[in-house]
């Protein structure tokens, strides 16, 4: 018994014998959720980019007269709020003496042209000598200088405007003696005004010379104009540049020294309009919206801000084809595989007002 139970090659003890057991079946993994959110693909638009700043309006001239000479004034033709035009008389000292001598002045020059007239015609006849001629063209000459002289000097007396304006101030009253540099009036050219601001240093590449512009009143008013001026210098402390709108203003309806919104809009660029609830920040801080690509992954588009219209903000950056997540997209990150579900018919039509202002 023993030779045969060791023929069969088993040698573990009764009931000790291992036998092979199955292996337990591995455990289903639970299937992946994705979650959920709403996308939608805006509509696209052109729209100009709204730069906004402070500012005021300003005349397009100013300019302080004053006497060149001192004396009483003896003509006092304008007043306050006169408008005048250039070369018209705004003041004129008592200059009775000048007018004696410009007078006189041109008397002498009559009668030297008459002696010119002589010398030429007996010189041409043979009866004068050339010297003769000369010392008679020399004293026409001088003549015609001491004229100008005289009248140069009772200009002097005269305060003409220098442009086309409105008298804003007269600082002086008929009758009275004033002193040479002596302030006389205030002159204003209203037409066009200038609404006046200052744009930052980011937004200066989107405006230039020509551009249209708007600027709001403090009363209300809403007029139009062109960008005329940017300065190329910056404030020394803040860093914006000095920039100017010319506004029709035929009518010198508006005021010099008003406050005033400026608003500039640049070149239209591709455009859409979201909610802003859908704008959020990147983990580095730049600002964006959450979208899903082809993959059904979460993206981040960075955007740039063109305008804050009552419809929502319009963005630019956003590529055409993408599918920009409207609800849920603070739910999920880069890199997040998601179900994309369009968006609601309502919430599409609210995407697709425009408001817009091209």
């Amino acid at each position: 018994g023993f030779a045969a139970w060791m023929g069969t090659g088993e040698f573990s003890s009764v009931g000790s014998a291992q036998t092979e057991q199955p292996k337990p079946a591995e455990a289903e993994k639970p299937p992946v959720v994705l979650r959920t959110v709403a996308v939608v693909k805006p509509p696209r638009i052109s729209h100009a980019r709204a730069i906004r700043m402070s500012g005021q309006t300003e005349a397009d001239k100013r300019a302080v007269l004053a006497t060149r000479a001192a004396g009483v004034i003896a003509e006092l033709p304008v007043k306050q709020g006169d408008h005048v035009k250039t070369g018209d008389l705004v003041l004129m000292l008592d200059a009775e003496d000048k007018t004696a001598s410009v007078e006189t002045a041109q008397a002498l020059v009559k009668q030297r042209e008459a002696e010119w007239e002589a010398a030429q015609r007996l010189s041409k006849s043979g009866n004068i000598a050339k010297l003769q001629l000369d010392n008679a063209w020399s004293a026409l000459t001088a003549a015609r200088s001491q004229l100008q002289s005289a009248q140069a000097e009772l200009d002097r007396n005269r305060v003409l405007a220098p442009f086309e304006g409105v008298i804003d101030r007269v600082s002086v009253e008929l009758g009275s003696s004033v002193m040479q540099g002596g302030e006389v009036a205030t002159l204003l050219n209203l037409d066009p005004i200038l609404g006046k601001g200052q744009i930052s240093e980011r937004d200066l590449r989107f405006v230039k010379i020509g551009d249209e512009a708007e600027v709001k009143l403090v009363n209300g008013e809403t007029v139009k104009g062109k960008v005329r001026y940017i300065s190329r210098d910056a404030s020394a402390q803040t860093r914006p540049f000095p920039i100017e709108i010319a506004i029709p203003n035929a009518d010198g309806a508006i005021p010099a020294g008003m406050t005033a919104e400026v608003m500039v809009r640049a070149t239209p660029e591709d455009s859409v309009v979201l909610p802003r609830s859908v704008v959020t920040l990147s983990q580095n801080g730049d600002l964006g919206i959450r979208a899903v690509d082809a993959a059904s992954k979460v993206v981040f588009y960075p955007i740039g801000l063109v305008d804050d219209t009552q419809n929502g903000l319009v963005l630019g950056g956003i590529p055409a084809d993408a599918q920009v997540i409207v609800a849920g997209q603070d739910l999920v990150k880069v890199g997040d595989e998601v179900k994309a579900v369009p968006a609601g018919e309502a919430l599409i039509q609210k995407l697709g007002q425009d408001g817009t202002r091209t």
